[in-house]
């Protein structure tokens, strides 16, 4: 990697998400698209940008991202984990404040299994008295 490009790679359920961010204008792509584009939801969109916004970086950096696994929100909980990480390392002085507001931890929550005997992970056959 050049000097100026910093990566970082970040997990949310089945999601993974690469980042790539370098001096620019501001431009954020994912998968090719805009974000607005790719994640629809605004409160999906503001979810992801989070450590962007935390760092006061708006409109200073580019923003490449490549997304795999999963859906939309675990794409966008992905998404937010890499850009804080590479944001750690285009700048190590943000690590206090990207602690502070969770941005560094990896959300381990993974889908309950369905178990046998029964329709969903918790939901059961409807009772039958008779």
């Amino acid at each position: 990697m050049s000097e100026n490009q910093f990566g970082a790679t970040g997990r949310r359920k089945d999601a993974v998400a690469r980042v790539l961010i370098k001096n620019g204008n501001g431009a954020i792509t994912v998968n090719g698209k805009d974000i607005k584009a790719y994640l629809c939801r605004d409160s999906i969109v503001l979810h992801a940008m989070k450590p962007i916004e935390v760092a006061e970086l708006d409109g200073k950096l580019d923003i490449t991202c490549k997304v795999s696994g999963g859906g939309l929100s675990g794409q966008a909980g992905a998404f937010r984990h890499a850009l804080a990480r590479a944001l750690l390392k285009y700048d190590s002085e943000l690590r206090g404040l990207m602690k502070k507001n969770g941005l560094l931890t990896r959300d381990s929550r993974m889908v309950e299994r369905k178990k046998y005997g029964q329709v969903k992970a918790r939901k059961r056959f409807q009772f039958s008295k008779r």
